[in-house]
C-alpha cells in the first residue's frame, strides 16, 4: 500500500471561475490540449447518461496513460473539485454522469477509454484489465487462447467496459459465471483527512510508490514471478452455481447491494479511483446449442426452471426471456442495432456513440431541426432493408407470448433435448432446435430490446411520456413471475417491455409512457408494487441517480469514500463535501 502526500481536500468546498481556470489550465498540462475539454459542444457525450442523466461539469479530462490518470485525479483532489469517472458510458442509470448543478465544487469527468490495455497472466487463466478495456477487446485477445471473459455482450450495454462491469455488479447473461466479482484490484481513494492513496491489492509485485507502480504497468512490465496467488484471494463469484440452484431460497439469486459481493473495487460505482482489476478468466464454451421455446403459459417456464435448475444436469450456459411485445418493439426499433452489430462488431460501437453524440450537438444549434435527429436517421434507414429475422423467429412471435432462449453446451444437449420433447406436447407450447445463424439471431435480437426502447422514446418525441425503466431480481422461489399492474397505472403505458435472464430471476421492465404521463409518479407507484412483491432493484446495474441507495449500500459508500469527493449523489445520497446534508429532493 502506498500513501504518497497530496494536498488535502477543502473543508469548505468553494469552487469558482478562478479554481476552475487554474485546476483547467494544470490539467491541460497533464493530458493535452487536445484531451482537456471544456466546451459543452465537446463535453456533450460525456455529461449525458445513455439513457437517464444529464448535468454540469467543468471540465473533462481523457488521460491516456494510469500515470496521467493518477495526476489527473490528485489535482482534481488538490483544488477540492468532484471527480466523476467514466468508461464507456454505457448505463442506464445515470451513475457515471454528473447529474444536476447542484454540486458545491467544481466536477470533472475523467474519461478511461483511452486507457484500453490488458495484459495477460498465467497463459491468459486470468486478466489485468484497465479503465478503458472493453469486452471486446478482451473476448478477441482471449479468443486465440481458448478462452473466455466473464461476460459477453450484455444486455443493453454494447460497447461495455470490463472494469464498469465490476464496480457497478453488473450481472450479464451467463448463469454459470454470475456477477462481475474480484477482490483484486488497484485502486486509490480519498482519505478522511483528504489525501489520495494508492492501494495495491492485486497481489502483484510492482514498486512501492504510485509512479513507480503505474509506470510498469503502462509499460506491461509484470513478470510472471511478480504475480502472486495468495489462499482466499477471489477473482470471480465462485459461489453463483450454487446460489442460482437454489430454487426454494426466499431471496434473490444476485442484486446490487448484495452484501455478500461489496467488497473494495467490487461494487464501489465511481467512490475508488480503480486503475486495473485482476479477473479470472474461463475455458471457452464448444460445441454450444440454442433452444427456442414459445408459449402462452408462464407456468410451463416456471417449472422448466425450476426442474432444469435443480436436477443434476449440467447449469446452461444462458437462459433468455423475452415477453412478444418486447420481441415486436425490439424487432421495429432495435433493428439498426442488431444490424451494425452484425455487420461491424461490437468494437466500433464506442466510435459510433461518439459521432451520433457529436451529430446530435451540432443539430441541436440549428432551430428548426427535431430533437434526437440521429435516432430518426437511424430509425429511418432501417425501414431500407428487409427483415432481418430468421422466419421460425417471427413465426413463434405471432403464435406465443411468452419466448425463451436457452443455450446449453454439448455435454447437455442431449438431456436438454429430451426433457422438452416429454414435457412440451401441447398445442400452448413449442420448441426448436436452433441452426447456428437462428441462435445468434434470437440472442442478438435479444439483447437489442433495451435500446429498443430508448429509441422509441427518441423517435415518438413529444408524443412520448418517456421511458420508466426497471431491473429486478426477483425470489428465487418466486413461481408468479409475471406481473399483473392496477388500472390506475396500466393506463398510463403505451407499451411493456419485459425481458431478462430468466433463470437466475432477473428482469428488465421497460415501460413506454403515454404523452402527458405523470413519471415520477408512475416510477414511484412501480416500486410500491415491487415492494410488495419482495423484489430487489437494481437488479445488476449501478443505483446511478435514478435509484436510492439502501443503507447497507450506502454505508459501503461512505467506508469507500467519507470525503464524498467521487461520484458523489449517487443512490441519492449527499452531493456536499463530507457528506453535509441538504435541501430534499423529489423522490423519483
Amino acid at each position: 500500500m502506498d500513501r504518497p502526500r497530496q494536498t488535502s481536500v477543502s473543508n469548505n468546498g468553494t469552487s469558482g471561475a478562478r479554481a476552475g481556470t487554474a485546476l483547467a489550465d494544470e490539467l491541460r498540462a497533464v493530458v493535452g490540449e487536445r484531451n482537456l475539454l471544456t466546451s459543452p459542444s465537446r463535453m456533450r457525450r460525456y455529461v449525458r447518461g445513455y439513457r437517464f442523466g444529464a448535468g454540469h461539469a467543468s471540465a473533462v479530462a481523457l488521460p491516456g496513460t494510469l500515470v496521467e490518470l493518477w495526476r489527473t485525479v490528485s489535482l482534481c483532489i488538490k483544488h477540492g473539485a468532484v471527480v466523476v469517472m467514466q468508461a464507456a458510458n454505457t448505463g442506464l442509470t445515470g451513475g457515471s454522469t454528473p447529474f444536476g448543478d447542484d454540486y458545491d465544487r467544481d466536477v470533472v469527468v475523467v474519461g478511461t477509454l483511452r486507457l484500453r490495455s490488458l495484459l495477460l497472466l498465467d497463459g491468459g487463466r486470468q486478466v489485468l484489465a484497465f479503465p478503458g478495456t472493453t469486452l471486446d477487446t478482451l473476448e478477441k485477445a482471449l479468443k486465440p487462447l481458448g478462452r473466455e471473459p466473464h461476460s459477453v455482450i450484455g444486455s443493453s450495454c454494447l460497447g461495455a467496459s470490463v472494469m464498469g462491469g465490476v464496480c457497478n455488479n453488473s450481472g450479464g447473461s451467463l448463469i454459470r459465471r454470475g456477477p462481475a466479482y474480484t477482490e483484486q484490484a488497484l485502486f486509490a481513494r480519498v482519505t478522511q483527512d483528504g489525501r489520495l492513496e494508492l492501494v495495491n491489492h492485486l497481489d502483484v509485485s510492482l514498486g512501492t510508490t504510485p509512479i513507480e507502480i503505474l509506470e510498469r504497468l503502462d509499460r506491461g512490465d509484470v513478470p510472471p514471478d511478480a504475480v502472486g496467488h495468495p489462499a482466499g484471494r477471489r477473482a470471480s463469484d465462485g459461489e453463483y452455481g450454487e446460489y442460482v440452484r437454489d430454487v426454494n431460497a426466499d431471496t434473490p439469486a444476485r442484486f446490487n447491494a448484495d452484501p455478500r459481493r461489496l467488497f473494495e473495487a467490487s461494487g464501489s460505482a465511481g467512490r475508488l479511483i480503480v486503475f486495473a482489476v485482476r479477473l479470472d478468466t474461463f475455458e471457452a464454451e464448444r460445441d454450444t446449442r440454442v433452444f427456442y421455446l414459445g408459449t402462452n403459459d408462464p407456468g410451463e417456464l416456471t417449472e422448466l426452471r425450476r426442474e432444469m435448475l435443480a436436477s443434476p444436469m449440467p447449469l446452461p450456459i444462458a437462459a433468455e426471456y423475452m415477453h412478444r411485445d418486447a420481441f415486436r418493439i425490439a424487432e421495429r426499433y432495435g433493428k439498426d442495432t442488431f444490424l451494425l452489430v452484425r455487420r461491424l462488431g461490437t468494437a466500433r460501437l464506442p466510435a459510433l456513440f461518439s459521432w451520433k453524440s457529436r451529430f446530435d450537438s451540432f443539430a441541436e444549434r440549428i432551430p428548426f431541426l427535431p430533437r434526437n435527429l440521429s435516432d430518426r436517421l437511424l430509425q429511418a434507414a432501417s425501414h431500407l432493408f428487409p427483415s432481418h429475422l430468421p422466419p421460425r423467429l417471427t413465426a413463434f412471435r405471432d403464435r406465443f407470448e411468452h419466448h425463451l432462449m436457452i443455450k446449453v453446451s454439448g455435454e447437455g444437449a442431449m438431456a436438454l433435448a429430451k426433457l422438452l420433447a416429454d414435457r412440451y406436447r401441447n398445442p400452448q407450447t413449442d420448441h426448436f432446435e436452433c441452426t447456428a445463424k437462428e441462435g445468434s439471431a434470437a440472442f442478438l435480437h435479444r439483447f437489442a430490446t433495451a435500446g429498443a426502447a430508448i429509441r422509441y422514446d427518441a423517435v415518438q418525441g413529444c408524443r412520448s411520456g418517456g421511458v420508466v425503466a426497471l431491473d429486478i431480481a426477483l425470489p428465487r422461489n418466486e413461481r408468479d413471475w409475471t406481473e399483473r399492474l392496477p388500472s390506475e397505472i396500466e393506463g398510463e403505458i403505451v407499451h411493456k417491455l419485459y425481458y431478462g435472464h430468466f433463470f437466475c430471476h432477473v428482469f428488465h421492465q421497460d415501460y413506454l409512457l403515454r404523452e402527458g404521463a405523470d413519471w415520477h409518479a408512475v416510477k414511484g407507484r412501480m416500486l410500491a408494487l415491487l415492494d410488495t412483491r419482495r423484489a430487489r432493484y437494481p437488479a445488476e446495474h449501478n443505483v446511478g441517480h435514478l435509484y436510492k441507495a439502501d443503507p447497507v449500500l450506502e454505508r459501503h459508500y461512505r467506508s469507500l469514500d467519507p470525503c464524498n469527493c467521487l461520484n458523489p449523489g449517487i443512490g441519492r445520497t449527499s452531493k456536499l463535501l463530507r457528506w453535509r446534508k441538504a435541501a430534499a429532493t423529489p423522490a423519483l
